[in-house]
């Protein structure tokens, strides 16, 4: 098992996922929103913050994945909508785990658009801001963090430590 020094605590990230949920109940107050979660790194978030949302919304899930087994550099982006819930006319929040180079959001989003919802926004956990490859910014973020490869709190490195309560850095 690698050693992982953590980065951002249990506690920080709950104080900031209620606080991000406040945010959102007062943006939305009175849309109509649909809330897309992108597998699987997002997944802790989503659960934790839908409960923070204090208007009505809907819950949809959208598959995308750049890395493959031991790597952490991206490899090519694969989506699936399949299982998208209906978003014509509706306000899209879609929610990941990390916006690094800020491709992944950047082209499920333009992928969205063909499905003509009001209005499409972001909201992260972790925003790499260094490392931004898009004219594109996450319109929410919890943290801004360091170039360092990180896991827990639904993200991964080969499948393994998305169940830590907590951000980490892997040692090298």
């Amino acid at each position: 098992m690698a050693h992982i020094k953590s980065l951002i605590s249990e506690d920080e990230i709950a104080s900031a996922v209620a606080q991000l949920g406040r945010k959102i109940t007062d943006d939305y107050a009175d849309c109509e929103l649909t809330i897309l979660g992108i597998l699987t790194g997002s997944i802790v978030l989503v659960t934790d913050l839908m409960r923070q949302i204090e208007v009505s919304h809907q819950l949809g899930l959208v598959q995308a994945s750049s890395y493959r087994g031991k790597t952490t550099e991206a490899g090519e982006l694969r989506i699936n909508l399949d299982f998208l819930p209906e978003i014509r006319g509706r306000d899209v929040l879609l929610v990941d785990d990390i916006f690094d180079t800020g491709k992944t959001i950047t082209k499920i989003a333009a992928q969205l658009e063909l499905f003509e919802p009001k209005r499409i926004r972001s909201a992260v956990l972790l925003w790499k801001k260094s490392r931004s490859e898009v004219e594109a910014i996450p319109d929410y973020h919890c943290f801004e963090i360091p170039d360092e490869f990180v896991v827990g709190y639904g993200l991964d490195y080969n499948g393994e430590y998305r169940n830590l309560p907590y951000i980490g850095v892997m040692d090298k």
